[in-house]
């Protein structure tokens, strides 16, 4: 299925997938087993599996893929935090929480991320855009 082995090694783990609406839920179903296998809090993996299925979601529907027509996906854990990063190829518009609007059928994904992350923020790179943010605590991060 993907590079991820079942039991958790170190305190980072990296996963690609190819560009396709099918990764947010596979990414889901491995983050939320190595934070199982992790032993964090109930409620920080269950946000964590929200914000990730909301930021490959928007990396899908509003970027395009990396270089080698993938999505990567990135997370650490110490203490109970959880960090995750998701970089695509980069889109046309830089990643924000849309205006509130009753009856859109979208744009909800970054509010929810918002509300549920700590913290949160956007790095763009020559290679792309990442989408990080951080669930249980404060993040790690020097740079916002």
């Amino acid at each position: 299925m993907s590079n991820v082995p079942a039991e958790p090694l170190g305190e980072k783990r990296t996963v690609r997938l190819q560009w396709a609406p099918a990764a947010a839920p596979r990414i889901r179903r491995e983050l939320v087993q190595d934070l199982l296998a992790r032993q964090v809090s109930p409620d920080v993996i269950d946000e964590a599996e929200i914000v990730v299925s909301e930021l490959v979601a928007n990396a899908i529907r509003h970027a395009r893929p990396l270089a080698d027509g993938t999505i990567r996906i990135h997370w650490k854990v110490k203490n109970n935090v959880v960090e995750v990063e998701v970089s695509d190829g980069g889109g046309p518009t830089v990643p924000r929480p849309a205006p509130p609007a009753m009856w859109a059928p979208g744009g909800r994904g970054l509010r929810i991320v918002r509300s549920l992350a700590h913290e949160w923020g956007v790095i763009d790179d020559p290679n792309g855009r990442t989408v990080w943010a951080s669930l249980g605590g404060p993040s790690r991060r020097r740079s916002h």
